[in-house]
């Protein structure tokens, strides 16, 4: 044990070194080998699946426009695909990475070449692995730098920090998954969250390695935030120091200060820390944003430490920021109603024609015990399920997009509703029990190219509401609105901002509320559109569009690389 905790201290020391950047260094090749690697948190050892032995895994650098190419080997022992979270791909959904949406998996001891085509991504966004629960521990950061010789829009900072959020579980993940899915129960909470994969100094086992920020007064951080929890929506803030939102999911905001953030899984921010304090040591720190009634969830705190150079004497235990209480609803919608676009950076206007109205509905729903089971352990012995419009969507055992792309039949169905098939006082506190249960079906939406899409979604109290982190692949959106209760068609776009709306990728609808996007389907291919918290992902809380080719060749979905993976 000391032998091993030794090894993971020097590791840490030298990936630490390896984060604080102060020029960027990008290649237009990586290898990635996927393999299981001995970790020690919580003073317990256990074989965790990684990139390339690292924990968080390998930073990918690029500039915007550029095109790189990364070798995915998979050594491990299960089947696995790689996402990259936020890189538009355009005409390239093959090498976009959801497992039986655009590829079958990378089985063990298989290779695949992926395609990583940026547009105008700029800052900080992430890759992870997209089948089952295997992004617990495979994840890292993407920063994308502007093109050479052009500057940001904000004042040069004078260093870049990863400050990556996650979920540790003491037990397997892949088991806790497992478990889940078969008694139809909702999944073990994580045992610690954890900032750059150290849980941080308040747990036990952890202080030698907890993550920390040495930083020198009157200098400013380039801090890239990334949410690569499994679960949770997360507050975070920094004792006694403000934080300044410069960018969301690769696209640059209008500089917003605020002495807290809250950030979703699947959300990354390039946030600006200014080390304008007297020199000491101070905690940054995170823990969750929880809405659910009843819902349980990981409500310890993790903890990193800002360290200024300088002779003084620090204290024996900073003293932690000021968060929110786990179920703040209003701190949330402060933070996440107030951010801004920069509209000379879109690379669209905000779509005001609008082709094409969704509305859908997202649920937590029940599903009954099948016959001659009397084991279910959702509510009241039933399974836990999940819903768009009311259909509990059923992964297929081939891609949807090789389906799509060689016309194979009776792989998914047209006709996602564009409407909730039922209509209710959606989020209303008592709800009959025949609304919790769904339909199943692979159903996708199909878009002309070129069509104008406006979202509503409406969040519901089905079973229980909560807040739902919804993530678009192939697309950035613009976020036009945002509001609690019941959408009013004919009131709500009135109050729409389509002046300077966040352009994100991923966006929180909050409990018992609705959020509406809009943008333009110039992307042809099938791009896949889920909740990013992951149990609801599992329970089917997806859907997938499917965008047609338009009339010029830069317009048609090319064919498949030769090495796609076999189902």
């Amino acid at each position: 044990m000391k032998m091993l905790c030794s090894k993971n201290i020097f590791l840490q020391i030298l990936w630490c070194f390896s984060l604080i950047t102060f020029s960027s260094q990008t290649e237009n090749h990586y290898s990635f080998v996927v393999r299981e690697a001995q970790y020690t948190r919580l003073c317990s050892t256990k074989s965790i699946l990684t990139v390339n032995g690292n924990f968080p895994g390998p930073t990918i650098r690029v500039n915007r426009g550029e095109t790189i190419y990364i070798d995915v080997s998979n050594e491990g022992n299960y089947n696995i695909t790689i996402h990259w979270h936020g890189v538009k791909q355009p005409r390239n959904p093959w090498t976009d990475g959801p497992s039986y949406i655009t590829q079958c998996p990378i089985q063990p001891g298989m290779k695949f070449r992926q395609k990583l085509v940026f547009s105008f991504e700029e800052g900080t966004i992430w890759w992870h692995a997209h089948s089952e629960w295997i992004r617990a521990t495979v994840y890292g950061a993407i920063y994308v730098y502007p093109t050479k010789n052009t500057p940001y829009p904000f004042p040069q900072p004078d260093a870049e920090i990863p400050i990556i959020f996650g979920e540790w579980w003491m037990n397997d993940v892949n088991e806790v998954f497992r478990q889940s899915f078969e008694t139809g129960a909702a999944p073990n909470i994580s045992d610690a969250l954890t900032i750059n994969g150290q849980p941080g100094d308040l747990f036990p086992c952890s202080m030698p390695e907890t993550f920390k920020l040495n930083v020198e007064q009157g200098r400013t951080y380039h801090l890239r935030v990334i949410n690569a929890a499994m679960n949770l929506i997360l507050f975070f803030s920094v004792s006694q120091h403000n934080l300044t939102v410069v960018g969301a999911d690769a696209v640059y905001t209008k500089p917003f200060t605020r002495d807290y953030i809250c950030i979703s899984p699947g959300q990354a921010m390039d946030v600006l820390l200014h080390a304008n304090q007297e020199p000491n040591h101070y905690y940054l720190a995170a823990r969750a944003y929880s809405s659910g009634v009843g819902v349980a969830f990981d409500n310890t705190t993790t903890t990193a430490r800002i360290e200024y150079s300088g002779n003084y004497t620090p204290p024996s235990s900073p003293s932690l920021p000021n968060l929110p209480n786990f179920n703040d609803t209003q701190a949330a919608l402060d933070f996440i109603t107030n951010l801004r676009g920069l509209p000379e950076r879109y690379p669209n206007p905000v779509p005001t024609n609008i082709t094409t109205q969704i509305v859908t509905t997202i649920s937590v729903n029940t599903l009954p015990c099948p016959n001659g089971r009397n084991d279910c352990q959702g509510p009241n012995g039933t399974l836990f399920s999940a819903s768009m419009n009311n259909i509990s969507f059923q992964t297929p055992n081939i891609d949807i997009l090789k389906a799509y792309y060689n016309h194979i039949n009776g792989v998914y169905e047209t006709g996602f509703p564009r409407f909730p098939p039922f209509i209710f006082n959606f989020t209303a506190d008592f709800l009959p029990l025949t609304l919790n249960i769904p339909t199943k079906g692979t159903r996708v939406n199909v878009l002309n190219y070129g069509s104008t899409v406006e979202i509503v979604f409406q969040g519901t109290n089905v079973v229980g509401g909560i807040d739902h982190p919804i993530h678009l692949h192939g697309f950035s959106f613009h976020v036009i609105g945002y509001g609690l209760g019941n959408f009013n068609q004919s009131k709500d776009p009135m109050n729409f901002n389509l002046v300077d709306p966040p352009y994100l990728n991923t966006v929180i609808v909050p409990i018992n509320g609705w959020a509406a996007i809009r943008f333009v389907a110039v992307n042809p291919g099938v791009w896949f559109m889920h909740c990013h918290l992951e149990r609801h992902q599992s329970w089917g809380m997806q859907t997938v569009f499917i965008v047609k080719n338009g009339n010029s060749s830069k317009q048609i979905l090319p064919p498949p690389p030769p090495d796609m993976p076999p189902c």
